[in-house]
């Protein structure tokens, strides 16, 4: 869940291997990260809204930050990139966002408003990716203050969830996860309108190409 949230690069994480040729390879190390975060993510919803085993559901939601900064890591050393891990890593990240979004709403440990907000800035930035379609260019190139700002709401969540636990740091989690979500969220969003900017630029900018006929 550390992975700016904007549009994802080919090599960033399962994308192209030398040469821009994408390998057509299923098991490999990163994608059984991957499908292991996958099937974490029912888990951590039972830990958190049926069990409330909050501490599991913090450990399983640290573990999944991990392993999802280590699936990309592996995927470039070991030279495991592949087609699979291209689609499937983004979609776990976006699926562990929105349930663990959701889940927090629903037990009270951050406002709806913040998630809406949040999730919508994802759905408007996805719709610009039809601008540079259209135009047959590549998505616009990651901009690192959104990674930093996706590092500090994805750092703020586990937090929030220590806040709510019986132990000496609780006060301090509710304290540093939410400064790290005000600015997280200020950041996301501000970091969005840049992508947004740069879409509307391009479309006003650059004729969408032509249909191709046979």
């Amino acid at each position: 869940m550390t992975t700016e949230s904007g549009p994802t690069k080919p090599g960033e994480r399962g994308g192209a291997t030398a040469g821009g040729i994408f390998a057509d390879r299923i098991l490999t190390i990163p994608n059984v990260l991957s499908v292991l975060r996958l099937i974490g993510v029912p888990l951590f919803l039972w830990l958190l809204l049926v069990e409330r085993a909050d501490g599991w559901a913090f450990a399983l939601l640290v573990a999944s930050g991990f392993t999802d900064f280590l699936d990309g890591k592996l995927a470039r050393l070991l030279d495991q990139s592949s087609r699979l891990g291209a689609l499937l890593d983004p979609f776990v990240d976006r699926l562990y966002l929105v349930t663990t979004l959701a889940a927090f709403v629903i037990r009270g440990l951050i406002p709806w408003w913040v998630a809406v907000i949040l999730v919508g800035r994802d759905l408007v930035l996805t719709l610009t990716l039809s601008v540079y379609k259209r135009r047959e260019l590549d998505p616009p190139d990651v901009i690192y203050l959104g990674k930093a700002a996706t590092f500090a709401l994805m750092s703020a969540l586990p937090w929030l969830l220590a806040g709510q636990m019986d132990w000496a740091l609780a006060g301090f989690g509710r304290a540093f996860g939410g400064a790290f979500l005000v600015w997280g969220t200020a950041v996301y969003v501000w970091t969005g309108m840049l992508y947004t900017g740069k879409a509307v630029a391009v479309a006003r900018a650059i004729p969408a190409a032509a249909h191709r006929t046979r």
